[in-house]
């Protein structure tokens, strides 16, 4: 007799520790995810504004990450539903209490830009590129 359909789910990562699905492996598992690029301009360092976007991310069940750029912008890859994705990029052209947003640039993800996400169904902040 095999493992138990609950093990199944576990292991393939559908399910988290609590039984609830988890819709980032379901977007990988069934392909219909979309990657978006952005970068983010205005005073978005130091306000918070990396973690703001892990929050979100994480808290809408996206892949990628965001990391600071030397030039004082923000850049971040997501990676999900196409309507959570735009949810998100909305979010970051408010940002946290404290970052003035003048502009996000909105562009496709590269192979080499998804090629930085640190593995299926994870959101993180990287060092500064």
């Amino acid at each position: 007799m095999g493992p138990s359909r609950g093990a199944c789910a576990i292991a393939c990562g559908l399910e988290r520790r609590n039984g609830e699905r988890d819709r980032r492996a379901q977007a990988w598992r069934f392909g219909v995810t979309v990657a978006r690029h952005i970068i983010a301009r205005g005073r978005v360092q130091g306000v918070g504004y990396r973690a703001f976007v892990a929050d979100e991310a994480n808290a809408r069940g996206l892949v990628g990450w965001v990391r600071n750029r030397r030039d004082g912008t923000v850049e971040a890859v997501f990676e999900g539903d196409a309507a959570v994705v735009e949810a998100a990029i909305a979010s970051c052209r408010t940002g946290p209490w404290g970052a003035r947003v003048d502009a996000v640039e909105v562009r496709e993800a590269g192979a080499a830009d998804r090629a930085l996400t640190p593995g299926r169904g994870r959101f993180a902040v990287l060092a500064t590129a």
